[in-house]
């Protein structure tokens, strides 16, 4: 299988997966603990903070250890403006679901929400957040890249914007974070960061909160991570996500130009080799490993099926009640149901090859022409 769905999640890394190992035999005691053992895990846990500290350019006490990054995602918000009972928040309608739902929720609690339109680019227009903000607005959370276009948003002004105004601001940065370069400090108050998307374990999560910025946590038991995120730490999941980071920062030159080589070969080669092809999303403000394409006349998830075990990719869209959904995100840039449908992700690796690029358009193609002569019903 060429697989070319790195957004969803990536391969462990084999240094990953050796830090982890090597932790799950090293690391016997509790970090809690003041025994030797302990001391050890202990040391293992403020080694993997750094780690993260070094890659976002921030200090380790503003690094928090979670189960990944919904629950990073649901503490930022809960944790940030769940204690005021009441209050505005501003979003984006692209949000992933861990930060839609959370916003759902705390709708439902008594606060209200703005959710924003992308554009037809896929980006949040910042004078839409700016004619957004009133008086009682208490959070502005827009992720970084969105997941399935990978068009960036402008979170380096949001930011800007939001601090004019001294309301804080959260960004998903689950599918930014060792796939590309970030500004010399995070341009956020609350960041998220999900390793599992950049060759690190699934199961464990990072959050970058600014100091003076005030969580309440929304797990309740003894005092681990500084009161916010009870719970005995993952330490061989930590050890493996301050390993990921580690070769992240030495790494993150040659993955942006290798990712985005293969990506610009890929997208000329089926534009190329398959007729009424159109790229969702702005042409170059993006992540450098995503493609987010429509074929005309080929829905995305028979297209899936066709490829099989042969190319892995993302069709975008949801099985509801036995019909297709289509995509929330794209159906926020004004993409029709059928266009949606039509839809499907392109993510490639750090180890993807050019030859696998020139074989996934040659498979591509080859299972869109025998969809196209032999079109299904609903």
């Amino acid at each position: 299988m060429i697989y070319l769905d790195n957004n969803a999640t990536t391969p462990v890394d084999p240094e990953v997966y050796d830090a982890i190992f090597s932790s799950l035999k090293r690391d016997v005691g509790n970090p809690s603990s003041i025994h030797l053992s302990g001391r050890k895990a202990r040391e293992t846990v403020e080694s993997a903070r750094q780690d993260v500290a070094d890659l976002l350019n921030c200090s380790p006490e503003e690094i928090y250890f979670t189960s990944g990054g919904t629950e990073s995602n649901n503490l930022s918000l809960i944790g940030a403006v769940g204690g005021r009972g009441k209050g505005h928040i501003i979003t984006s309608a692209i949000e992933h679901p861990s930060v839609i739902n959370t916003c759902v929720y705390l709708e439902s609690i008594g606060f209200e929400v703005t959710y924003l339109n992308a554009d037809s680019e896929g980006a949040v227009r910042l004078e839409d957040i700016s004619k957004a903000v009133r008086e009682t607005t208490i959070m502005i959370s827009v992720m970084h890249a969105n997941n399935e276009t990978g068009v960036l948003q402008p979170v380096e002004e949001i930011c800007e914007t939001a601090r004019e105004r001294g309301i804080p601001f959260h960004v998903d940065a689950a599918q930014t974070i060792g796939k590309m370069h970030l500004s010399a400090s995070p341009p956020a108050d609350l960041m998220t960061i999900a390793p599992h998307k950049f060759y690190g374990p699934k199961g464990i999560g990072a959050l970058y909160v600014r100091k003076g910025i005030i969580l309440k946590p929304i797990f309740f038991g003894a005092s681990h991570e500084k009161g916010l995120r009870p719970g005995t730490e993952n330490v061989p999941g930590i050890a493996g996500l301050g390993k990921a980071c580690q070769i992240a920062k030495r790494d993150v030159n040659r993955r942006v130009s290798h990712t985005a080589r293969l990506r610009d070969m890929l997208l000329d080669g089926i534009m190329k080799s398959v007729p009424f092809t159109t790229l969702n999303g702005h042409h170059t403000n993006r992540l450098p490993n995503t493609l987010n394409l429509r074929i005309r006349g080929v829905r995305s998830v028979d297209l899936v099926e066709k490829l099989g075990d042969s190319v892995a990719i993302s069709s975008g869209s949801a099985c509801h009640e036995g019909r297709m959904k289509p995509s929330y995100v794209l159906k926020s840039m004004g993409l029709s149901d059928e266009e949606a449908l039509s839809s499907f992700r392109l993510s490639i690796g750090k180890d993807n090859t050019g030859e696998e690029m020139e074989e996934a358009v040659e498979r591509i193609s080859e299972a869109v022409r025998i969809l196209r002569e032999n079109p299904g019903t609903d």
